[in-house]
C-alpha cells in the first residue's frame, strides 16, 4: 500500500466530518472554485460576502466553513505536491473516511483540472523577486589635465528585477574602484 499523503489529525477528522455533510450538489462547484484560485499566493478563494453565502448556503458557521475551505485547500494542494494520479487520489480519499459522493467530486475535480494546476504551480516563482536582465559598462579614464597618468576604473551595474506581478524599474550600482599605485 502506497504511503499516507494525508494524515488523521483531528482537525482533518472534524473537516472531513463536516464535509460528509455537505450538500453534495453544490460541492463540486465549491471545489473547482478553490482549485482554480489554489496557485495565487496573495489571494484567497472567496472574499467576505462569498463566504457569507457560504455560510448559509451550506448551513455552516464561520468556524466550521473556515475549517472546511483550508482542509480542502490542504488536500488539493498535496495532490498538486505529490501530482497524484486519479485513482491514487481516489484511494488517499477513501484512507480518511471521505463520503462516497464527496471522494468522487474530488476525483472529477481533479481529472478535469488538477494537471492544468500542477503547471500552473511549475510556472509560479518560489520566492518573492526574480533577477530578469542584466547589464553593465566600464569606464577607465587614463588621464587627466592635471594628471598626466592616471588610471581610475569605473563600473555601473544593472539589474531588471521583478515579482510575480509588476517589473520593477532597474537597480543601478555605480562603482568606482581605487586602484592602489
Amino acid at each position: 500500500m502506497a504511503t499516507a499523503v494525508f494524515k488523521e489529525t483531528a482537525s482533518i477528522k472534524q473537516a472531513v466530518s463536516i464535509i460528509n455533510d455537505m450538500d453534495a450538489g453544490k460541492f463540486p462547484r465549491l471545489l473547482s472554485r478553490i482549485l482554480q484560485k489554489l496557485h495565487l499566493k496573495a489571494e484567497q478563494s472567496f472574499n467576505e460576502e462569498e463566504e457569507e453565502k457560504l455560510q448559509a448556503a451550506f448551513s455552516l458557521d464561520k468556524q466550521s466553513l473556515k475549517l472546511v475551505l483550508e482542509t480542502i485547500s490542504f488536500i488539493l494542494e498535496q495532490a498538486v505536491y505529490h501530482n497524484l494520479k486519479t485513482a491514487v487520489f481516489r484511494q488517499q480519499l477513501d484512507n480518511i473516511h471521505l463520503e462516497q459522493r464527496k471522494t468522487e467530486a474530488f476525483a472529477s475535480v481533479w481529472e478535469n483540472a488538477g494537471q492544468e494546476t500542477v503547471e500552473k504551480f511549475r510556472q509560479r516563482t518560489l520566492t518573492p523577486k526574480k533577477l530578469e536582465t542584466t547589464a553593465w559598462q566600464l569606464n577607465l579614464q587614463m588621464a587627466q589635465s592635471t594628471q598626466a597618468k592616471m588610471k581610475s576604473p569605473q563600473a555601473v551595474l544593472e539589474l531588471g528585477v521583478s515579482t510575480e506581478d509588476t517589473k520593477d524599474r532597474p537597480t543601478v550600482f555605480d562603482l568606482t574602484i581605487v586602484c592602489a599605485s
